[in-house]
């Protein structure tokens, strides 16, 4: 999990082997905040059921590896500011 002081992505248990993978990004009204159910199939093991598209895996080792890779793919990296390209004024016709 991510150490950032206000998350994007929260898991929330609601039963003693199921979680919720919230995005507060929405309200909990809307329809995009549930990003995902994960329902423990056995002790080591969780399956997930994305209720967005995202191209990622159905089961995982843990509920929480299921939110770093949420938050993997849908985060935005602030590690680098965006690259500038240099700009050239057209040629000159001869």
């Amino acid at each position: 999990m991510s150490g950032d002081p206000d998350p994007r992505f929260v898991l929330r248990r609601i039963t003693p082997s199921e979680w919720v993978i919230n995005d507060l990004k929405f309200g909990s009204d809307d329809p995009r905040h549930v990003v995902a159910c994960v329902y423990e199939f056995d002790p080591t093991e969780v399956e997930v059921v994305w209720l967005r598209d995202l191209p990622l895996a159905s089961r995982y080792m843990t509920p929480f590896e299921v939110l770093e890779d949420v938050e993997r793919t849908q985060g935005v990296s602030r590690a680098t500011r965006p690259v500038a390209i240099p700009h050239l004024p057209p040629l000159m016709a001869t």
